[in-house]
């Protein structure tokens, strides 16, 4: 059974973990290999420690089952004025997409939501266009991926990115189960 529940401080290495494995699986080719694979886990381990640190304005649900984390949702509320709360980070585990796990993230974070929700998607990640698209996302402007801590070494070439857009986040929750 899939238990959900807000991360805290003790959960920054396990959460920084996934979010490597994912990057690993889904950015190869738009982050740079060497940045994927040798520099990411101590960037994303410092990253996470910080953020779930100080939670103040953010919300992280992570999903886990049997104790082992399976997929997790970053939301930072109030990021923009005109699109509302920012999903930062979703991502679940390989062996547990295309099973549900995803919309159910998706729900918990649009949950506390009342202005509207976006998230920022990879242009070669068709997968998970399609997936938003599939809940009602609305694909908007495109722009270049910006580099993980400003460090431009740390892409290949210039990838873009598409906002997707939920002017009623509220229609993303109905998938939650009691």
């Amino acid at each position: 059974m899939t238990h959900f529940r807000t991360a805290g401080p003790q959960d920054a290495a396990a959460v920084a973990e996934l979010h490597g494995d994912s990057w690993r699986r889904h950015y190869r080719g738009a982050y740079a290999d060497a940045f994927l694979d040798d520099e990411s886990p101590a960037y994303l381990t410092a990253m996470w420690t910080q953020r779930l640190a100080n939670r103040e304005g953010t919300r992280t649900t992570v999903a886990e089952e049997d104790g082992q984390l399976i997929g997790l949702a970053h939301v930072v509320y109030d990021a923009d004025p005109k699109y509302g709360a920012l999903v930062d980070n979703l991502h679940v585990r390989a062996v547990r997409e295309r099973q549900g796990l995803g919309t159910q993230l998706l729900a918990h974070a649009a949950k506390d939501v009342r202005t509207g929700l976006y998230l920022w998607v990879l242009e070669q990640n068709t997968a998970a266009q399609a997936f938003y698209e599939a809940r009602g996302g609305i694909r908007g402007d495109r722009k270049d991926v910006p580099p993980p801590g400003g460090e431009p070494h740390r892409l290949t070439g210039t990838p873009a990115c598409f906002r997707y857009y939920w002017p009623d986040p509220v229609s993303l929750t109905v998938s939650i189960s009691a």
